[in-house]
């Protein structure tokens, strides 16, 4: 992909904000602005691990949340509104990119727990980081005339992964577990709030894309004494302490967009990246419930699904509107592309999201499957699954042993009840096109684990079931029963390593910098492109010549896409004396790009030589390839 140079320069903030990063575009003088430019501002805040029912507007009375209250009775109030993982860093990149964490083999948080005798199966090994070849709604936002900041969590990797590297200009991290007391609360609220506050004060006369992922109410739980003792009632008091300042954080923002003459032409919307907390998992948690919904936080049930979404847009979205219809995280890009006057489909390629505009003006969608791919373990007790929504039936599919769960969630939301053996055509149908999504979108599935141990299996999943919790008065009350269970849990993972891409070490070999040979075959750049195309020859080929720094075995990683009618192409690649056939997979369109393992050789330090021939074409092209990764095994 070819990236705009960012220029770096000085942000003016207050002096009592961390600043781990910071780099900006300089503001677009007023006068560089056409008064009647119609794009809107966009402030995009998002909080991190909220659940479903944890805001006042959602039915939660204990939680004082009058400013999201408000945002919702102005705007749009979705109560389907499904997460695309139940668990963080995959949510994050499904935001960011319109793309589900299956295709970009991002299933699991960062950097994910590792494998262990209790766990039946081995996961597979994921990206550690967003690869840089993906392309990101600030990137696009900021390549259309938007300024473009970050404030918050970013949890997608670190130094030449991070936010800057991703088309946010501006880059205020403030850590996740500041020390509450006269000028900041227990999750830096205040210092990401101070930051967005100046971000949109100094980009007022441009059009801004203002992202804040907040760290709260992640654990550890943590507010001033003054505000626990407020909500002594609640389920748990310094969660309900936390949900109150992330909503004057949200209002402090509302108010400044007020102050600046702004409201009419920003939208807002605000969500959150997983369900709630419902386990123990960190001393004085849970630190809340997801009732009626079973589950939460790494689970594919409901409780782990579910968020709030609200989207404000006075200028075209009716107040106090309701909407129904299952939407996922991954439709907001796709959706505030639109907003901003862009064409997804001339900018993104496709994307597994889809525009929510319909909605938003009171029309509806075609109906569409949901799809799921958690092939990971989790530490609240999850357990490698998938899922698909087709309108209220829902089939959760357990990889461990191949057992499904179908559940009708007009009648039974909590899924206490499992319909496999009553309905078995609808539960086989529903698997098949849960497997065929799998295959589209180049899933990567768990394999069995040498090492496990039945018997430390057990007390883990199957003698008790995490995501059946009981709910009691109190969040002290509910964790108690599962204190040894908790402390089993983290003993099973201890001096273990996560299975993860690292961020250094693997070679990745660019579309951009293949050496082509042939008639047509050629590079192109348009950013959703960002691939060798045109390869409708099957005497055209491409090389890449480069070092490898250590000896050893490495995968064979291709990005391959390929549009309807021109699957089964047959290609050889080959490095040094060793050839890996592959066939290519239909993916229904060029620049749909999955991810296939093709293999592993063994290769000597030093240069090294890989080419890429075709063998044969049933269909007008071979393929479209955007990167090859040989990525280091143990």
């Amino acid at each position: 992909m070819i990236r705009a140079t960012l220029l770096a320069c000085l942000v003016l903030l207050p002096l009592s904000l961390p600043s781990e990063m910071f780099a900006s575009e300089p503001p677009v003088p007023a006068s560089d602005r056409r008064a009647d430019d119609p794009r809107p501002n966009i402030v995009l805040i998002f909080a991190d691990d909220l659940g479903i029912n944890d805001l006042g507007c959602y039915g939660r009375a204990e939680h004082r949340t009058p400013r999201l209250d408000r945002l919702a009775s102005e705007g749009i109030r979705f109560t389907r509104a499904y997460t695309a993982q139940p668990i963080c860093s995959p949510s994050r990149a499904a935001l960011l990119t319109g793309l589900h964490p299956a295709r970009l083999h991002l299933t699991n948080y960062l950097p994910g727990r590792p494998d262990a005798p209790t766990q039946r199966v081995l996961q597979p090994v994921i990206e550690g980081q967003l690869p840089l070849e993906e392309v990101t709604l600030a990137e696009l936002l900021r390549d259309a005339g938007y300024a473009t900041g970050l404030f918050g969590k970013w949890h997608l990797g670190n130094g030449p992964f991070g936010p800057a590297a991703q088309g946010f200009e501006t880059v205020v991290t403030p850590p996740g577990d500041s020390m509450p007391g006269a000028d900041e609360e227990g999750k830096s609220e205040r210092a990401i709030t101070r930051a967005a506050e100046a971000f949109i004060e100094a980009n007022r006369e441009r059009p801004f894309f203002c992202y804040v992922p907040h760290h709260s109410p992640h654990i550890p739980l943590r507010a001033s004494d003054e505000r626990i003792a407020r909500h002594a009632d609640a389920f748990h008091p310094t969660y309900a302490a936390m949900i109150e300042t992330l909503d004057e954080s949200v209002g402090r923002l509302l108010d400044q967009l007020e102050r600046l003459g702004l409201t009419e032409r920003t939208i807002v919307i605000f969500t959150s990246d997983n369900g709630g907390l419902h386990v123990l998992e960190f001393p004085g948690n849970p630190a809340t419930h997801n009732t009626p919904y079973r589950g939460g936080k790494g689970f594919l049930y409901e409780g782990g699904l579910r968020e709030p979404l609200i989207v404000r847009w006075p200028q075209r979205i009716r107040s106090g509107s309701e909407c129904g219809t299952p939407v996922v995280l991954s439709d907001l890009m796709p959706t505030l592309l639109e907003m901003a006057g862009l064409d997804p489909s001339k900018i993104t390629g496709p994307l597994d999201g889809v525009s929510l505009m319909p909605l938003l003006k009171d029309q509806s969608l075609p109906e569409r499957d949901l799809f799921w791919h958690l092939p990971n373990y989790t530490n609240q007790g999850g357990r490698p699954s998938g899922a698909i929504l087709s309108r209220n039936h829902k089939l959760i599919e357990h990889f461990e042993d191949g057992r499904r769960e179908l559940f009708d969630l007009s009648v039974d939301p909590g899924e206490r009840h499992d319909l496999s053996e009553i309905e078995p055509e609808r539960t086989a149908e529903l698997a098949a096109r849960l497997a065929a999504w799998r295959e589209r979108v180049g899933a990567q599935m768990s394999e069995p684990n040498p090492e496990f141990d039945p018997a430390a299996h057990a007390p883990l999943y199957v003698d008790r079931d995490p995501s059946l919790v009981e709910t009691r008065a109190t969040a002290d009350e509910t964790g108690s029963p599962w204190v040894e269970w908790r402390a089993a849990m983290n003993r099973a993972v201890q001096g273990r390593s996560p299975r993860v891409t690292p961020p250094t070490g693997d070679i990745r070999l660019a579309a951009r910098d293949a050496i082509v040979h042939g008639r047509r075959l050629r590079y192109e750049p348009e950013p959703f492109k960002n691939v060798l195309g045109y390869w409708t020859e099957t005497e055209d080929w491409a090389e890449w010549t480069f070092d490898v720094p250590a000896a050893g075995r490495y995968e064979i990683e291709v990005q391959q896409g390929c549009g309807t009618g021109s699957g089964g192409a047959t290609v050889d690649v080959t490095i040094g004396d060793r050839t890996f056939p592959f066939e290519v997979i239909e993916t229904g369109h060029f620049q749909r790009m999955i991810l296939r393992t093709i293999g592993s050789v063994e290769l000597a330090a030093g240069p090294q030589r890989l080419a890429v021939r075709p063998t044969s074409k049933p269909g007008v092209a071979v393929m479209d390839l955007r990167r090859i990764v040989l990525r280091p095994l143990p």
